[in-house]
């Protein structure tokens, strides 16, 4: 029993911290509101869109989420090294909040259109552009660097339990009330956060110094991450995956609707599914304190897997068994990639390893949602989910050698013990550590 509240305790810990808490209670209430909009959003276009473009079309919306993400990212990373977090976060929560507003008033009249429903996901996509690497680099603050880890899963644990209190709360309503309420308690939900914000200690943070204003400071990110194999190989690594794997907003819509011919209801019976098993998956990497590239490799393996599975389902039940672990699998490959790159990094540069981290994720959806959404059109939904198992599988075996290859190298390089010794007076002298802050902790 006392190894068990040790376990329990160990994997909370990070919630005993009084400013995580309350952005853990807030960001629950904001995420789920955001996944009833997602499911909303999703089977408003398939309600607008042309016969037999369906598909296409919800590949186009979410890719145009996600576009300033692919193409301005690096300026929301800069941005979050050069302002207060806090401060940020009060900017880009109000701005998502009122674009759900709008899309909920243009639903509920009834004069919404596809044009203005790509229009409005292509402003919430700038709006998140300088909300991701803000947000990710906020929990840091929050914590402090020995329990990021711990937080980061935690926080996962949050999105993830929205994601199956949104989609059945989402459900219902499409079902009961309508699509509009849907977007309207969205652009409610961002009230929590703002107010989150506000009751934190400031003297609590763990605040780093801002960066000043410089030139060429996008381009120093970028060639501090190239020259860094610890954050070079598993951004790649989350680059493919993020492209291929990553667009379960698109492709189980369309498993849903094509493969297993079903409605709202199966849509969010999946998505709540590998929700609860990416709580699950959360909470079981809370208790791990070290990630690392030959764990998140592992892990990424077992994803791809996992996701093939589901691609093969013969029936709905099948894949209703099998997404609960897959969910698992997801959000501990994301939690590990995430807490790893943000421990590796240098604090001066974490806003903009954050941004390649976002750009490698969620940007890379403009390049792989309307490529998921052509190939379910062109064969099937399950064609493409085996497409990014597949990727994953083979994304993390490559990655994983190399790493291997880097170490043995790396053990080949053995120090020179036969040099002789030179008689030279001893002065005794202070003993300076002139690591790089961050090192001790094997940080690149």
């Amino acid at each position: 029993m006392t190894r068990i509240r040790r376990a329990v305790k160990g994997t909370f810990r990070s919630l005993h911290v009084r400013n995580y808490r309350i952005y853990f209670t807030a960001q629950l209430v904001s995420v789920s509101g955001t996944w009833m909009q997602t499911v909303a959003q999703a089977f408003l276009v398939l309600h607008l869109a042309p016969p037999g473009r369906a598909g296409i079309y919800l590949g186009l919306v979410t890719a145009l989420q996600f576009l300033p993400m692919l193409l301005f990212g690096t300026w929301g990373g800069l941005l979050a090294d050069r302002v207060d977090k806090r401060r940020l976060l009060y900017a880009t929560q109000s701005g998502a909040g009122i674009l759900a507003l709008v899309l909920g008033l243009l639903t509920a009249v009834g004069e919404v259109r596809l044009w203005q429903v790509f229009m409005l996901a292509t402003f919430l996509g700038f709006v998140n552009m300088i909300d991701n690497p803000a947000r990710q680099t906020f929990v840091l603050e929050l914590v402090g660097r020995d329990d990021l880890p711990n937080a980061v899963s935690l926080n996962s644990v949050v999105m993830n339990s929205a994601r199956v209190i949104g989609p059945a709360i989402g459900g219902a309503l499409i079902a009961f009330v309508g699509l509009a309420v849907c977007f309207e308690v969205n652009a409610a939900s961002y009230v929590a956060v703002i107010i989150g914000l506000s009751l934190m200690r400031r003297k609590d943070l763990h605040q780093t110094v801002p960066v000043a204003r410089g030139k060429g400071q996008l381009r120093e990110g970028l060639r501090y991450v190239w020259r860094t194999p610890g954050l070079r190989q598993p951004l790649l690594l989350v680059a493919v995956v993020g492209t291929l794997a990553y667009n379960f907003q698109v492709v189980l819509a369309l498993f849903a609707h094509f493969t297993f011919h079903g409605g709202a209801g199966v849509y969010s019976a999946l998505t709540s599914l590998m929700g609860g098993g990416a709580v699950v998956g959360g909470l079981l990497i809370a208790t791990r304190n070290r990630p690392n590239i030959h764990r998140l490799t592992a892990i990424g393996m077992i994803f791809g897997v996992l996701i093939l599975g589901v691609a093969a389902a013969p029936n709905l039940a099948t894949a209703l068994v099998l997404i609960f672990p897959m969910g698992a699998a997801s959000i501990a490959f994301i939690a590990t990639a995430n807490a790893t790159l943000q421990l590796r990094a240098e604090p001066s540069m974490r806003g903009r390893v954050m941004a390649l981290y976002a750009i490698a994720f969620l940007g890379t959806t403009p390049i792989g949602s309307p490529l998921v959404g052509w190939i379910s059109q062109a064969a099937s939904p399950r064609a493409a989910l085996a497409a990014g198992g597949t990727a994953t599988v083979v994304a993390s075996l490559i990655t994983r050698r190399h790493h291997r290859r880097q170490h043995e190298r790396a053990a080949d390089i053995a120090p020179v013990t036969d040099v002789p010794v030179i008689d030279e007076p001893v002065i005794d002298e202070p003993v300076i550590d002139e690591a790089e802050p961050g090192t001790e902790l094997g940080v690149a």
